[in-house]
């Protein structure tokens, strides 16, 4: 719980921070505060049983664990002494309990985390925390007192926890909520924040405990928290505390009636009565009992029983231990059903890029201290073997990688930035082999300029051929008449010679339109008969064309088609179009 209200009053404060910036920090949990609040997430009994809050907590662990964030479980210890009513009206569901001593001393001597549901729980994540190199410190009594000391003593970068008396107990940065959601973010509270822009300090936000109430007091009944602000600031953060162990809560009912000066209602009057009468029971300079009570409140804040930042057990919490990868799948296999592969499949990746992270701290570290090394001088071997593609995740460049040393894993995707921060070699290695791969495409897809010029030359041979080759083809369609044109016949025997003074040889012109040119005479002398009497015919042009005889000698054959367009309309389009082509295929080689 902490201080009623006050993470309202602080809500001014409150900061939303992506889950990149806990990279390579040191942060403590409160394990009983991240229990909780994943137990509250699904709090039926087959949720309980499927282990739901405990996959959350491996979830949220990978995540930090990507971004080479060092984490310390911090447990609870023994109930403060001070804290037992309070501890046992919440067990009694806040009703009054009225416990003889014996019974009070009962409960003082079990440390709270024993023989409980919610015992067995923190076991289980202690367990689960181990497997992932996790350590866990089991404070003496408060958990978050714990780890404000380390917070306070700089040995970590932060706390997370739900109880807003973190901050009387010295810590200065604190993170209350965490969200996987969206790239993950975290909502932190810094110190620093709250002095500036609130004015309160860590003896003035005791002094709201007491007032407002907490863990260890009830407050001051009809006082709210804009009130208590106001009185607080009043008096300086300095000297408030000192003023409480003089003057008790006295002080405030003097800060309140001086703000009521002049005409009073009565409806005034009855509250100012009823703050007396709080005043009597609770923080009267008469009433020693409570000036005690109130010291000891400001004791328990300012003097937790914590282990101290040199002991031994902070040293043990604070080393480094390995990640236990067949631990870790036993642990699921059991909890969660997984099998092997999908344990590995959620972990792997982060662990290596946990690795990565590291590397790139230390070459930094390097870097700063004047030491420049190349990549293959470091003594440490670089996690990443090779650079395989370029990908982007979600709109940020990333890269696919290929890992060394690494058990189960062969690649993963890893920001970009963190690959050029922690080995920039390998992204120059990757770039130099793509743009080589590109030319040897090119080489393979152009040919080179010389090469060039001989393919057009042949190219153009091919397409005169192809064109005499049409050109052939149309004659031979003009020629399909054959049949119909003059015969020429060829015999060993000679032919009558044609007296063309012979009255009888002269033709009818009636019957000149049967008469067909033909060419005759011996082997050894050729000769046209040519009808002398019948008009002349109009000169047109005649393809004539060789025809082989048997004997090696060739012979004219006149074509006699009536027309020279006898060609299909059809052949002509297609015969067209196929030119057309063809110039277009020559004009994009050349």
């Amino acid at each position: 719980m902490g201080v009623k209200n006050l993470w309202d009053i602080l809500e001014s404060c409150k900061k939303t921070l992506p889950l990149h910036h806990l990279q390579n920090k040191r942060v403590c949990i409160d394990l009983s505060c991240w229990m909780v609040q994943l137990q509250n997430v699904s709090k039926s009994h087959s949720c309980i049983k499927q282990k739901v809050y405990l996959r959350g907590l491996f979830h949220r662990l990978r995540a930090l664990i990507a971004v080479n964030c060092t984490i310390v479980f911090v447990t609870d210890g023994s109930i403060p002494a001070i804290k037992l009513s309070t501890y046992r009206r919440r067990l009694n569901s806040g009703s009054e309990v009225t416990q003889d001593d014996r019974n009070l001393q009962n409960v003082t001597s079990l440390r709270r985390n024993m023989g409980s549901e919610f015992s067995c729980m923190i076991q289980e994540a202690k367990v689960l925390g181990m497997a992932l190199g996790i350590a866990c410190l089991d404070g003496i009594e408060e958990a978050e007192a714990q780890c404000a000391v380390l917070n306070s003593e700089l040995l970590c970068d932060g706390c997370f926890t739900s109880d807003s008396d973190v901050f009387l107990f010295g810590a200065r940065t604190v993170y209350r909520d965490i969200c996987l959601g969206d790239g993950g973010y975290v909502t932190c509270y810094e110190m620093t924040d709250i002095e500036r822009r609130l004015g309160f300090g860590r003896n003035s936000l005791i002094t709201l405990a007491l007032l407002l109430g907490c863990d260890y007091s009830q407050g001051v009944h009809g006082l709210g928290p804009e009130s208590a602000c106001q009185i607080v600031k009043s008096v300086g953060d300095n000297v408030v505390l000192q003023k409480v162990a003089s003057e008790g809560l006295s002080f405030v009912k003097k800060k309140r009636s001086s703000k009521k000066q002049g005409a009073v209602s009565k409806c005034n009057n009855n509250k100012e009565n009823s703050l007396d009468h709080d005043m009597n029971v609770n923080g009267s300079e008469h009433d020693s009992q409570r000036d005690d009570q109130h010291l000891q409140v400001i004791d328990a804040y300012l003097k937790p029983k914590c282990h101290s930042a040199d002991s031994d057990a902070v040293h043990r919490a604070l080393a480094q231990y390995p990640f236990q990868r067949a631990k870790l799948q036993q642990i699921c296999a059991q909890f969660f059903e997984w099998p092997i592969e999908k344990t590995d499949e959620y972990i792997l990746p982060k662990i290596a890029e946990r690795n990565l992270r590291r590397f790139c701290n230390l070459r930094s570290t390097s870097s700063d201290l004047g030491l420049k090394l190349p990549l293959h001088k470091i003594p440490v071997k670089c996690p990443v073997s090779k650079i395989s593609k370029h990908r982007k995740v979600q709109g940020r460049d990333c890269y696919e990688v290929s890992w060394e040393d690494l058990d189960g894993l062969k690649t993963s995707i890893v920001p970009a930035d963190l690959v050029e921060s922690a080995c920039p070699e390998k992204i120059v290695e990757f770039e130099e082999e793509r743009a080589e791969r590109k030319k040897q495409n090119q080489r393979k897809t152009r040919p080179k300029k010389s090469e060039k010029g001989s393919s057009v030359t042949e190219i153009d041979l091919k397409l005169q051929r192809l064109l005499l080759d049409i050109e052939l083809e149309s004659s031979s369609v003009r020629n399909a008449s054959f049949s119909s044109n003059v015969e020429i016949s060829e015999s060993h025997t000679a032919a009558p010679e044609v007296d063309l003074t012979n009255q009888d040889l002269r033709l009818d012109p009636k019957s000149s339109d049967d008469v067909s040119c033909n060419e005759v005479g011996p082997s050894t002398a050729k000769s046209e008969v040519i009808d002398l009497l019948s008009p002349s015919p109009p000169r047109q042009s005649r393809i004539v064309s060789k025809f082989p005889k048997s004997n090696g000698q060739c012979i004219d054959v006149i074509d006699l088609s009536e027309s020279e367009t006898d060609v299909s309309p059809e052949h002509e389009r297609k015969a067209r179009e196929l030119r057309l082509f063809l110039a277009s295929i020559r004009d994009e080689i050349s």
